[in-house]
């Protein structure tokens, strides 16, 4: 099982990105697949988390200007920002609490590469 986080880049302040996450391998369901992001010296953030029944919070940090949803067929979470300010540059990465369908198989975290986001001011 694998997680890969893609559609990072350089954007100015103020205009939007979207970040995929796509979840390959022999996985069953996955009720939650989480967003948080990093930088290098502070805490990890968590964003939010959506799950198999489509339903999304995030935090209230980024309440407003960041929206997660996610297409269970294909297996992917999408995490949405506008509004984005420099502040927000970082590593993002996504999550998902799932488990394979090798038999007796139990429930865990995966987790994958990040992205970078480079907000410029």
């Amino acid at each position: 099982v694998q997680l890969q986080a893609s559609g990072g880049g350089l954007v100015q302040a103020g205009g939007s990105m979207r970040l995929s996450c796509v979840v390959t391998g022999n996985i069953g369901t996955i009720p939650y697949m989480t967003w948080y992001r990093e930088v290098p010296g502070k805490q990890r953030e968590s964003l939010g988390r959506i799950n198999e029944f489509d339903e999304p919070f995030v935090v209230a940090s980024v309440e407003g200007r960041f929206t997660i949803s996610r297409h269970n067929a294909e297996k992917a979470v999408f995490l949405q920002m506008n509004k984005l300010k420099p502040e927000d540059t970082a590593v993002y990465y996504c999550n998902a609490y799932a488990k394979d369908t090798t038999v007796g198989a139990t429930y865990q975290w995966y987790y994958g590469q990040g992205t970078q986001v480079t907000v410029s001011s």
